[in-house]
């Protein structure tokens, strides 16, 4: 009896969240996978500094994987790349300004044996029994590309991130000719972009943006300092047109932004005419009506080059009375409020900063209800799977399914590491493979987990109290202590009742545990721990870290 051929679609990342965008298609032992993406920490991740999918399905499989395509070159699509092919020796395809992205974080990672292919917009590539179309894209930066994934089965169409802008800065438009010849054609499932599902209406051009850019500049007094995301880079593009407009040289600040803006112009995505970009160091030779100063930390990041202007802390730029300050980017959620501490520095400093979303500083790259509605309706999918979200937008892209007519018995609303199973027979979702997020803090990788988030939160709540204690190896007597030392939990100089009551609270458990018999370490330190825990509860109302060291002596 002859095994049946099964077609899988398993998300590892990208479903009920924002981020770490990654999908593998299986077709029975052969695998491609659709983008490697990171998220950043939320609040709660107390020092983590990024967020990667749990990969370890791929690493279990690295035989039968045939390549990585890259739909485009934001962090949420690449940035787990450099930590991927450590992992696995695997080539990679996207666009050109995808692969100049990734090649700058594989140089910066010291990743130097990656097999980097270059591809453009109606490409075909073979991978093993996968047929691979690229479609064009259009998205806040160039080189976007959809994907058209055709196997024994059927054809996936992958939209990427995308929306439906007929003017767009880059000159990128969609492809609604190919989507559409795919949807007579015939396809078998729809995997498609949920980021704005709950907007109304249709997503701005990105050219309108560029109109209260110019508006902007043309009303700066002062110079102007122009936050955006990095790879922003048809945002970038316009800053750079105004600035040229109104006689302005650019200077570019922040390293996540000096290499794209180096990627870019060098790779023809990014016009600066000769002579308008300058060194930051030159900023001074020049007065404030004629600089504009490009820079990352447009989402209040803590070490970002905007933060550090708005504390005073950075080295070679100082806010004056008068400077305009342009945040060119929508606050991804979580960040809202470092954001609205930096524009208060901002403010106090003198600054102009133009930042509400009335503004017109910024436009989603996202495709919006209606938008998210003729895509269905141009590829007509048999099976539909909503993607890149958090769940109820992933709930609300499924009705939208429904609405345009795709039967709900044939909408999957996924999970990371759901394994959506098709055959000849049908389709669903048949089991799950391990899925999740690894934690990246320094170098290390995966070392942080939930214990160690949970010991970090609770330091950051209520400190920690240490009881040190020294005692006989033949007796168990007390020889010196117990001593107590504290931080973030109290001010010891007005706290000594207290600190007298635990050091008197450690002496009686131990000589309590001798009378008992007790001997074990383990026994002791926590008998320390309950008691002086619930002892301090009651008189702080906290629950400080408590961590009983207890050293032996011979005597």
């Amino acid at each position: 009896m002859t095994k049946e051929n099964k077609l899988q679609i398993i998300p590892l990342g990208g479903l009920g969240e924002i981020g770490k965008n990654m999908t593998v298609i299986r077709y029975n032992n052969k695998i491609i996978i659709v983008d490697a993406g990171l998220a950043f920490p939320d609040e709660e991740m107390l020092g983590i500094d990024i967020v990667l999918p749990d990969y370890s399905y791929l690493i279990d499989n690295r035989d039968l994987i045939a390549g990585v395509i890259i739909t485009h070159g934001h962090e949420d699509h690449i940035g787990s790349l450099p930590y991927l092919l450590k992992d696995l020796d695997v080539p990679v395809y996207g666009t050109r300004l995808s692969i100049g992205m990734i090649q700058s974080k594989l140089r910066e990672s010291k990743v130097s044996n990656a097999t980097l292919n270059v591809v453009k917009p109606r490409d075909t590539i073979k991978l093993g029994v996968f047929r691979v179309e690229f479609i064009n894209g259009s998205h806040s930066i160039p080189g976007s590309v959809g994907l058209a994934i055709h196997t024994p089965l059927g054809t996936i169409v992958h939209t990427g991130d995308f929306k439906l802008d007929h003017t767009p800065v880059s000159g990128e438009i969609l492809d609604l000719h190919k989507f559409s010849e795919l949807g007579d054609k015939g396809v078998l499932c729809l995997l498609s972009d949920s980021t704005n599902v709950e907007r109304p209406g249709f997503t701005a051009s990105e050219r309108l943006v560029g109109e209260n850019i110019d508006e902007a500049f043309f009303n700066a007094k002062e110079r102007i300092i122009f936050a955006s995301f990095a790879s922003n880079v048809n945002r970038l593009q316009q800053a750079v047109t105004a600035a040229v407009k109104y006689n302005r040289k650019v200077a570019v600040v922040g390293r996540s932004m000096i290499n794209v803006v180096g990627i870019a112009e060098e790779l023809g995505y990014l016009d600066i005419p000769e002579g308008c970009l300058i060194e930051v160091e030159r900023i001074m030779d020049f007065p404030g009506d004629r600089v504009c100063i490009l820079t990352t930390g447009s989402q209040g990041e803590p070490m970002s080059a905007l933060s550090r202007m708005a504390t005073g802390e950075h080295r070679q730029i100082s806010i004056n009375e008068g400077d305009t300050v342009i945040v060119s980017a929508s606050p991804i959620p979580g960040n809202e409020k470092a954001i609205a501490r930096n524009i208060d520095h901002l403010l106090r400093l003198g600054a102009k900063v133009i930042y509400e979303s009335v503004s017109g500083m910024h436009v989603s790259g996202h495709a919006s209800e209606e938008e998210l509605k003729l895509m269905l309706s141009m590829v007509k999918p048999k099976y539909f799977i909503p993607v890149h979200g958090e769940y109820r937008m992933l709930v609300k892209h499924a009705q939208l399914a429904q609405l345009v007519g795709v039967e709900r018995d044939n909408i999957f609303i996924a999970e990371n590491g759901s394994v959506i199973e098709f055959t000849r027979h049908g389709a669903k979702i048949a089991e799950n493979v391990p899925a999740g997020r690894v934690l990246i803090d320094g170098l290390g990788i995966g070392d942080v987990g939930n214990i160690v988030l949970r010991d970090r939160k609770q330091l950051s709540q209520d400190g920690i109290l240490i009881a040190v204690v020294t005692i006989s190896r033949s007796n168990g007597a007390i020889m010196a202590g117990p001593d107590i030392v504290t931080r973030g939990f109290v001010y010891v100089r007005d706290s000594e009742e207290m600190i007298h009551e635990v050091k008197d609270m450690v002496r009686e458990t131990l000589m309590r545990c001798q009378e008992e018999g007790i001997h074990q370490w383990a026994t002791l330190k926590n008998r320390i721990k309950d008691m002086v825990s619930k002892h301090l509860y009651q008189k702080t109302g906290r629950r400080p870290m408590i961590i009983p060291i207890i050293q032996e002596i011979k005597n």
